[in-house]
């Protein structure tokens, strides 16, 4: 596709900017296939502002006369807004930011463009890959094996080419349990406790429908995985309302009969269009200005974000229980697969395992368990808060699990290797991001458009020197003990840093603790000398 059909006034003199924390500014508006980029030119002033035109949720335009304003609200929460003289150039600007920002086709997006200077293409892309996580595993090698049933993405396209399941299950067991599991995401290994040999396993609904179906081969995989012990748990994230309901579609759960050594355990968690909408009202009720603090309060608790929170992390505190404190392993699954049951088992690991808790660790877990796992990424952040398009398979599912990162962060402040500016970034970047890493809905997707050879990956982005210093948490003591967040509603807070960033208290509490953050440093280098 050529942009500039969709670029009909490109430059724009004498259009002002207004912004949160910024006096207005006059200058130049420029529009390119990617970007919006307005530059002050009143003088003494070298103030530029840089925006991805993907970052776009919304626009509003209001002709006055000869003039007219756009107001554009972005997926990272802010909201600008142009002064452009003249109607004409104020529509086709309009226009072609309406255009541009909604481009479908993810080759056009502008990672596939994106070229720094300090980078190659032929950098290594990723942190890991189930190859190299399974050979760093070797307690796992007398038990589980790593399959490579779905290298051609034909068993099951948002799984990767490789996968970790038990030893004595083989490839034709395994494609017979993919057709009887939803989108064919059969049980695979997720995560191993070496504390305790016990593991984490993650699938999709079992496709039992109206007539109660059954695989022999699904369940022998199940009873190989606590193979030696009394019992597993299921984690359903669904209600047993729900589960009992899906029957009617096909879908269903594991029945006492077939899977005797496992006990069902139901935690329903919203997804879908309630979350999305629970989102549209918490940023309606951050950008409230009547300052009534009743209202605020109650448009607070009206979003039910934060019961969303505290259900996610209650939910991963109850998985972390069975494998750490009772020690039994654990099969995690909703409808999909996709969504609820990543988050669970992301927070989970974060409570258990140290390895997860450094810059690096982290990032190696999102790129396993978001990224390789198949979280669809596209789909789930193609619109953000501020968006008027209809909603479709929009879900903040990956804000949650920051957000509740976040709330882990700030009640063990010494036991993350990472800061929440990182947590800042990756919000921002899972909606509009230079980076081809949260591009397409999963692997094979990835694989058909040369992803990984035609783009850069963020978490290796994020690791080199001068980006990891502002990312790692200098307070940081490593610790082997579980960290079990408290989910009690006065403990859990208004992630601030996200949902009001754009806002002059953020901004000062931004400043604040980047003034803490260097004198911390500063204290460090003095003990060190």
């Amino acid at each position: 596709m050529e942009f500039s059909e969709h670029i009909k006034t490109a430059n724009v003199e004498d259009v002002v900017l207004r912004q949160t924390l910024h006096p207005p500014s006059r200058g130049t508006l420029c529009v390119t296939g990617h970007h919006l980029l307005f530059s002050d030119r009143e003088e003494g002033s070298c103030r530029q502002v840089l925006l991805l035109l993907r970052n776009i949720d919304a626009i509003e335009k209001r002709i006055s006369g000869s003039s007219g304003t756009i107001s554009i609200k972005c997926k990272d929460l802010r909201v600008l807004h142009l002064d452009i003289p003249g109607m004409e150039q104020c529509l086709n600007i309009a226009r072609s930011i309406e255009t541009l920002s909604c481009l479908e086709a993810v080759s056009e997006m502008y990672p596939f463009f994106y070229r720094p200077s300090n980078a190659s293409l032929q950098d290594q892309w990723g942190l890991s890959s189930p190859e190299k996580h399974y050979s760093q595993m070797t307690e796992l090698h007398d038990r589980w094996r790593l399959s490579t049933v779905n290298r051609h993405y034909s068993v099951c396209p948002s799984y990767p080419p490789a996968v970790i399941v038990p030893k004595n299950i083989d490839d034709a067991m395994l494609e017979k349990i993919a057709k009887f599991r939803q989108r064919g995401r059969f049980p695979v290994l997720c995560y191993y406790h070496r504390k305790n040999g016990m593991v984490i396993m993650s699938s999709s609904q079992p496709l039992t429908g109206a007539n109660r179906k059954r695989c022999m081969e699904d369940e022998f995989l199940l009873q190989a995985v606590i193979d030696g012990s009394d019992k597993g748990y299921i984690i359903d994230t669904r209600s047993s309302q729900q589960a009992l309901q899906a029957r009617i579609t096909g879908g269903g759960f594991e029945s006492k009969s077939g899977y005797s050594s496992w006990k069902r355990l139901h935690r329903q968690m919203e997804r879908g269009k309630a979350l999305q909408e629970s989102l549209i009202k918490l940023v309606e009720a951050c950008g409230d200005e009547s300052h009534n603090m009743d209202r605020w309060l109650s448009k607070l608790e009206n979003s039910k974000w934060l019961s969303h929170v505290q259900t996610a992390l209650s939910t991963a505190g109850l998985l972390a229980e069975c494998v750490e404190r009772d020690g039994h392993s654990v099969l995690v699954h909703g409808s999909e697969g996709t969504d609820s049951t990543l988050l669970i088992s992301t927070l989970a690991q974060l409570i258990m395992d140290p390895c997860c808790r450094t810059l690096e660790g982290f990032l190696a877990l999102l790129e396993r368990e978001w990224v390789q796992a198949g979280h669809p990424f596209q789909q789930r952040c193609s619109h953000s808060a501020y968006s008027h398009a209809r909603l479709q398979q929009e879900s903040p599912v990956f804000l949650l699990l920051l957000d509740c990162v976040w709330q882990l962060w700030r009640q063990f402040p010494l036991a993350l290797g990472f800061s929440e500016a990182l947590l800042l970034r990756l919000a921002t970047e899972a909606y509009a991001s230079n980076y081809g890493t949260f591009l397409c809905n999963n692997q094979q997707e990835r694989c058909v458009l040369r992803v990984k050879e035609n783009t850069r990956c963020l978490f290796q982005a994020l690791l080199r020197p001068r980006e990891r210093d502002g990312y790692s948490n200098p307070l940081y003591e490593p610790t082997e003990l579980a960290i079990w967040p408290s989910v009690h509603p006065q403990s859990l807070q208004l992630w601030r840093g996200f949902f009001l960033r754009w806002t002059p208290q953020a901004r000062h509490l931004e400043e604040a603790q980047e003034e803490i953050r260097n004198m911390i440093i500063e204290w460090g280098k003095l003990a060190l000398s």
